[in-house]
């Protein structure tokens, strides 16, 4: 496997940047069969062989011509962190010099890798450590689905990553068209053969391509939910001053409509005082009921010069006794790798920051 540094040859090919049929349309661009695509993808994904010379199912002039124009090539671990639970956060280099995070979860009967889909974030979400780095750049596929490449060889085929949750550093879905390739390669039977269920796109509610991504890709879907009133969403979501909370509830009953036994998952962060009250549960009740959900409650996870504090251990408690009791299934998410900073909302990186976050905000998606 080539160096990171490799992608800055624009004469090479990164053929981790593409899924299944974007490699079978590359191979029938030179004249090749579309088969081709899963015979590499079995060596890449599935043997570890990056040798193209050691391929020996494709021809000898293909793979000639693959050693020169072309290279399999992924981000570096530039620093790693084990916490005390466990938990392992990756500082992955990429080649532009900015840094991404990946976070390795293990738990009993399962291995959680949380990646990132962008470099930074632009929708400046006040209670997300990651959202006020500033936003460079979105990742491209080898990126993406090289976080993923990386972490499992560095944990080893004894502790195989089981569910990959996109709830790294960036938006996903302001990102589409990548983390749409990304997917579809951990859910390949010839790459990683993930269940679209133990794959998860969470998104701040851009609803148009939410939209899209229900007729292209069938995979878990996360709602950063966070508020019940537009008002309060509008000042810590800021996208939803695009797409308020009636346009992003009526997108999740159509995702919903996908499979049957769907459930859309939302997640809300814990803020003392903030959206921890009695109205608020009756609103996420109201809310809630009309779409199939879980609901996952979040202990705001403290950053340096942020403005919140976490709600009380009572009054998460008493959030999910009286949701549940509603009928909202409302589980505690588990605080990770909090002494590495590794925990939700905590991941920044390293970000050259290009945004201008008012435009941004104006021209999404």
């Amino acid at each position: 496997m080539k160096s990171v540094q490799e992608l800055v040859n624009p004469k090479k090919v990164n053929l981790l940047d593409f899924d299944r049929k974007g490699l079978a349309a590359f191979f029938v661009g030179l004249g090749e069969k579309p088969f081709r695509a899963t015979q590499l993808m079995k060596w890449i994904y599935q043997e570890n062989v990056y040798d193209f010379d050691a391929m020996s199912n494709i021809s000898k002039s293909l793979r000639a011509y693959l050693t020169e124009n072309c290279v399999i090539a992924t981000p570096e671990i530039a620093v790693e962190q084990i916490a005390s639970d466990g938990t392992i956060k990756w500082a992955m280099q990429t080649h532009c010099g900015n840094r991404i995070e990946s976070v390795f979860i293990p738990e009993e009967g399962r291995n959680t890798l949380c990646i990132s889909s962008q470099i930074g974030c632009a929708l400046a979400c006040t209670f997300c450590s990651t959202a006020q780095q500033g936003f460079n750049r979105n990742l491209v596929t080898s990126e993406i689905i090289g976080q993923l490449f990386v972490a499992q060889n560095r944990v080893g085929k004894d502790n195989r990553i089981t569910n990959v949750v996109m709830m790294g550093m960036g938006e996903p879905l302001l990102n589409f068209d990548n983390v749409v390739a990304s997917v579809n390669l951990m859910m390949d039977d010839f790459a990683y053969g993930l269940s679209k269920r133990r794959v998860t796109i969470s998104t701040s509610g851009v609803v148009p391509a939410m939209d899209r991504l229900t007729q292209v890709c069938d995979v878990s879907l996360a709602v950063s939910l966070h508020a019940v009133r537009d008002e309060l969403r509008d000042e810590i979501v800021p996208i939803n001053k695009k797409y308020p909370l009636n346009v992003l509830m009526e997108a999740c009953r159509e995702n919903a409509k996908i499979a049957p036994r769907r459930f859309i998952t939302f997640e809300y962060v814990m803020l003392d005082g903030i959206n921890d009250t009695m109205e608020d549960i009756k609103g996420l009740i109201k809310l809630l009921k009309t779409v199939p959900c879980k609901l996952n409650l979040i202990p705001f996870n403290p950053f340096p010069n942020s403005p919140y504090n976490c709600s009380s251990k009572e009054t998460i408690l008493k959030f999910k006794t009286l949701l549940n009791d509603a009928g909202i299934i409302t589980t505690v998410r588990k605080t990770r790798g909090e002494d590495i900073d590794a925990a939700c909302g905590q991941l920044v990186g390293q970000v050259a920051d290009k945004s201008r976050r008012h435009l941004k905000l104006q021209n999404m998606a």
